[in-house]
């Protein structure tokens, strides 16, 4: 009962340490990751080298495929892409494996505590606490397996007649035994959500002497297919193409297997002699860690080579088995953020960028019926436009509310300083937009009460609002520029010269109004909605450049 015990808490530890090392990971090169991932091009081999360099960085293939996931729902990689990707993470996380055989193989006992020392160390040196975290996991990891190792001689499995017995029980020639083990493979990493756990766990049994290698290769070969599920749970409620991304890593896999299985005697015998492992030949067990690890490099590179080709076929397929429009839709209102969706650290900051560009978008969309109102002169269709006017108004409450939310969830994630920075940033930004948003249905309510009223501005009054409209327009389309991150040559001190010149001109124009007012040129009724226009256009105004100085920095 101790030693199992002990068992199960090495692979507690193994899963926390694999997830902490990961995670500090994303965090070191979270911004990288996220620039390498969402400007990749069509070209598959790129996508391919990609994932594998990608998954090899963060230590998780389920990390990749999840970010990847992520990226398809926020519209940043196409389906093709996603696939290559995914392929490619298969590749990088046999890197895992060969971690496992190596520390499963030697004792680094003095290693493990030397690095929680120095990993403490360098945590309280909050300077440096990024890498005393990722030591501390990697510490962890290698804990684990020594707690494995030591865990296993205690058990004495070869010695045990009943788990010798049992595994003798399996005639490692016929296909129902590999076809069982490969279905308790898959079973027991959905269970977990931990391939590396179950990889230690195989590597732990075989070393023992008391499963047979084809046993635990059939093991490894489920798996990969185990540890799909984790990309389709990341995917329930996201959009079509996020499914279809997901379907494509559990299609990979299992067409993987399924050619392996018809080659699968031959293959593994290949990989023994490669090597220098004879099945048949007791008294080898030290070797069988390296066996392992080396199928599972051998079966994720050659499937990846054979089926890279194959990527538009593969797509094609998984747009045929889940179609537009199938499945349930998501609850929320948002574009680019699903709450359904499983989330790594880092990715949760480019989901949040991606939704405020969209709010953006959806506001300059606003301005500009805004604008309109001023050329239409039909009644029915100026309503119209009035009350698409409320509804993206009430779009843009919504979605600030449900972004700040978001925001803040986020904000209590393992972040980096620069994710953190971000997320602030954002705050600011969607706070302001929301006020742009105030403004823009403002000056569309006073526009309505001309409209509905028997006051009617004069030819000066019209060419005033237009220009202030058109001065407007100028700086919401600096706004969207700098959003979009088009900024070009743009900088602060231009912006604050073209706010000072609308503010100049608002000025001017509200002292030419009292003039005309005084000159009864117009009446007091139309110079006060004038006066309100000009209100409004102000806050719009500072508005606006409080987004760009959020996204760009104070002037300095």
């Amino acid at each position: 009962m101790t030693t199992a015990i002990q068992l199960l808490g090495a692979l507690g530890l193994l899963i926390y340490g694999m997830k902490m090392m990961s995670e500090t990971l994303q965090k070191l090169a979270g911004p990288q990751l996220r620039h390498i991932l969402s400007t990749m091009t069509s070209n598959r081999f790129l996508g391919m080298l990609t994932g594998t360099v990608v998954t090899c960085a963060v230590q998780s293939s389920s990390a990749t495929t999840v970010m990847t996931v992520s990226f398809v729902n926020a519209g940043l990689l196409t389906l093709v892409q996603a696939i290559s990707i995914i392929m490619g993470a298969n590749i990088g996380t046999t890197l895992t494996a060969w971690i496992m055989s190596f520390g499963y193989n030697v004792d680094l006992s003095v290693v493990v505590y030397a690095g929680f020392f120095i990993g403490i160390l360098l945590i309280y040196w909050r300077r440096h606490r990024l890498v005393g975290d990722f030591i501390y996991g990697v510490a962890f990891i290698f804990l684990s397996l020594v707690l494995l190792s030591a865990a296993g001689k205690s058990l004495d499995l070869a010695n045990n007649e009943a788990v010798v017995s049992f595994f003798s029980s399996f005639n490692t020639s016929s296909y129902s035994s590999i076809l069982l083990f490969l279905a308790i493979g898959t079973i027991i990493t959905c269970i977990v959500q931990s391939s590396a756990a179950v990889m230690a766990l195989t590597i732990m049994l075989c070393s023992s002497g008391v499963m047979p290698i084809y046993l635990g290769i059939a093991l490894v070969m489920g798996e990969n297919i185990g540890t799909t599920a984790t990309a389709n749970l990341a995917a329930l409620g996201t959009q079509v193409q996020a499914r279809r991304a997901a379907l494509a890593h559990l299609l990979f896999n299992v067409i993987g297997v399924m050619w392996v299985l018809a080659v699968f005697f031959p293959f593994v015998n290949m990989v023994c002699d490669v090597a220098g492992y004879d099945p048949n030949m007791p008294g080898q067990s030290e070797k069988l860690s390296v066996v392992l690890a080396l199928f599972h490099t051998c079966f994720n590179v050659t499937n990846t080579l054979l089926l890279i080709g194959f990527i538009p076929k593969i797509a094609k397929l998984c747009c045929v088995l889940i179609k537009d429009g199938s499945g349930r839709k998501s609850k929320t209102r948002l574009k680019y953020i699903d709450a359904n969706l499983i989330k790594t650290p880092e990715i949760l900051v480019l989901q949040a960028q991606r939704e405020v560009l969209y709010l953006a978008t959806r506001i300059q969309q606003m301005f500009e019926k805004m604008r309109q109102l001023l050329q239409v002169e039909d009644s029915k269709q100026f309503n119209a436009l009035q009350e698409q006017i409320d509804k993206d108004e009430e779009y843009v409450d919504s979605t600030e509310m449900s972004i700040a939310q978001y925001l803040e969830q986020v904000s209590e994630e393992r972040l980096s300083m620069s994710s953190k920075e971000k997320v602030r940033q954002m705050l600011r930004e969607i706070n302001e937009l929301e006020s742009i948003a105030d403004a823009c249905q403002g000056i569309s309510h006073i526009l309505k009460s001309y409209k509905d009223s028997d006051v009617k501005f004069t030819d000066n009054q019209n060419a005033d609002v237009s220009k202030m409209l058109n001065q407007m327009n100028r700086l919401m389309v600096e706004m969207g520029d700098v959003i979009n991150g088009r900024r070009g040559e743009l900088t602060m001190v231009r912006v604050i010269k073209l706010e000072n010149e609308i503010n100049e001109c608002l000025i001017t124009m509200r002292a030419k109004n009292m003039k005309r007012i005084n000159e009864k040129e117009h009446s007091y009724m139309s110079g006060s909605l004038f006066m309100d226009i000009i209100r409004e256009c102000e806050r719009l105004c500072g508005y606006s450049v409080n987004v760009i100085e959020a996204k760009m920095g104070k002037i300095v």
